[in-house]
């Protein structure tokens, strides 16, 4: 289970385990670990945690089996491969321009100080990965996925998790090739930071304006690749 803030309450936990549950990483009839453990490992209270697997048991992704334990009762639900393999590089674009801007602004509401950390360390690597393309591309894959982690919003988290499966596709990385040039990682990278501060001084509007102004950069980047 991930390190946590210690003040999570029975939502915040259930959304994070449903979230394991959804991404595969916990299988059906998987067993739970005992609530004592599951509480050190999220930090806070057992009865904290029992509610939060109940919320879990009712809506379907635990069995809750006394005297046995916790179950996994839900398998993921595999979208169909068709709209991930026949995907275009401009249809992610166009994907991730109707979610982003709004996820900088949940990203305000309910991020934390470790959830900022991270993306710093992030835009870090980015900085440091200027003529490394393919280095910048797996950081700047990272950075949008703790973006959106810090919404704690599990069925976000697992649409920008397909839009991921769609940027391993062969399409993508040829585009990837063909607009990751110096120029264009430095602008990626003062986008990424002004970002990054417009979520920690709390501005949701300067935040989700500036993810609009780098989808469009990227987007018309793409489009001239395209072209070529």
């Amino acid at each position: 289970m991930p390190d946590t803030d210690p003040k999570l309450g029975a939502a915040d936990i259930a959304a994070l385990i449903r979230r394991e549950i959804s991404k595969g990483n916990m299988q059906l009839h998987d067993r739970l670990p005992p609530e004592r453990l599951l509480a050190e490992s999220y930090g806070a209270a057992r009865g904290t945690v029992r509610k939060a697997l109940n919320r879990l048991a009712e809506e379907g992704y635990v069995d809750i089996r006394p005297g046995s334990g916790t179950y996994v009762a839900h398998k993921p639900e595999t979208p169909p491969s068709s709209a991930i393999e026949n995907a275009t590089p401009l249809e992610l674009m166009d994907t991730r321009f109707a979610l982003e801007p709004h996820i900088c602004r949940l990203a305000v509401l309910h991020g934390r100080r470790t959830d900022f950390d991270v993306m710093e360390e992030l835009c870090t690597r980015m900085e440091a990965s200027v003529e490394d393309p393919m280095g910048f591309s797996e950081a700047d894959t990272a950075f949008h996925h703790a973006l959106v982690n810090s919404t704690r919003n599990g069925l976000l988290i697992w649409i920008i998790d397909r839009i991921g499966d769609v940027r391993g596709q062969d399409d993508w990385t040829r585009m990837r090739h063909l607009t990751l040039d110096e120029q264009t990682i430095n602008t990626y990278n003062a986008q990424h930071r002004q970002i990054l501060n417009a979520i920690r001084t709390r501005e949701p509007e300067r935040a989700a304006n500036i993810m609009k102004e780098h989808l469009e950069t990227a987007r018309l980047s793409l489009t001239r690749a395209s072209e070529t």
